[in-house]
C-alpha cells in the first residue's frame, strides 16, 4: 500500500466498494447461496442444488474479473480477499450442513455431521487467510467449492435410492469430502481455462435439476 493510499484512507467509505465489479460477482455468489440456503429449509432441494452451483461459478467468477481490473487499489484488493473469505463460508460450510440437515429431514441425528461441516470449513478457510497456497498452482487439502461440485453430480443418483439409505451417502460423502478438505495434501488449483467448463456444467446441471422441480 502506497503512502498516497494510506493518507486517504480515511476517506473511503464501506459502500464505496461495492461498486467494485469483483466485489459485484462476490455478492451474487452470496445471494445464490443464502436463495439455495432458504430452498434448501423449505425443501425444495434442486433449486437449492442450482442455487449452490451458481455460487460455486460467481466464487470463480470474481477472482477473474479481478485479475482483469486496472487500477484496482491495494483497499480493494484487501477488501475483496475479506468479502470472499466471509461469503466462502456461507457457500460451501453453512449450504452444506443446512442441505445435509434438510435432506435428512432434520433429524437430530444429522446435526454432529453438520456442525463438523460448518467447523471444519471455519477452519480450512482460517488456515487458508494465514498461509495461502502452497504456490501459485497448488492449495494444501481440497478447496471447498470442489464439495459442491461433487456433491451435485452424486446427487443425481438420489432419485434411483431409498432416502433413509441416500441420507446416510450424502452425510458419509460430506464428512468424507470434509477430511480431503483438512488433510496435508496437494491440490490443484484449476486454470482460467477451466472457468469455461465449469459455466458449462453449472448451465446443464441448472437445466436438469430445473427440469426435475
Amino acid at each position: 500500500m502506497n503512502s498516497n493510499e494510506n493518507q486517504n484512507s480515511h476517506e473511503y467509505n464501506m459502500l464505496y466498494f461495492v461498486k467494485d465489479p469483483a466485489n459485484i460477482c462476490s455478492l451474487i455468489g452470496l445471494v445464490c447461496s443464502l436463495t439455495g440456503i432458504y430452498f434448501a429449509i423449505i425443501g425444495k432441494l434442486s433449486y437449492a442444488m442450482i442455487c449452490a452451483l451458481w455460487a460455486v461459478l460467481f466464487d470463480w467468477a470474481d477472482g477473474r474479473v479481478a485479475r482483469r481490473l486496472k487500477d484496482r487499489t491495494d483497499y480493494h484488493r484487501s477488501i475483496g480477499i475479506q468479502l470472499d473469505s466471509l461469503i466462502d463460508i456461507v457457500s460451501f460450510s453453512i449450504f452444506p450442513a443446512v442441505f445435509l440437515l434438510s435432506y435428512g429431514k432434520f433429524n437430530p441425528l444429522f446435526l454432529p455431521g453438520a456442525l463438523l461441516i460448518v467447523c471444519g470449513g471455519a477452519v480450512r478457510l482460517s488456515y487458508f487467510n494465514v498461509f495461502g497456497m502452497i504456490d501459485k498452482n497448488t492449495y494444501k487439502g481440497l478447496a471447498l467449492d470442489n464439495n459442491l461440485i461433487i456433491l451435485s453430480f452424486i446427487f443425481l443418483f438420489e432419485r434411483y435410492v431409498p432416502l433413509h439409505i441416500f441420507s446416510v451417502i450424502i452425510l458419509a460423502v460430506m464428512l468424507l469430502l470434509l477430511i480431503f478438505n483438512l488433510a496435508p495434501i496437494r491440490t490443484p488449483k484449476f486454470s482460467d481455462r477451466w472457468f469455461f467448463v465449469l459455466a458449462a456444467y453449472v448451465t446443464i446441471m441448472t437445466v436438469y435439476y430445473a427440469g426435475l422441480s
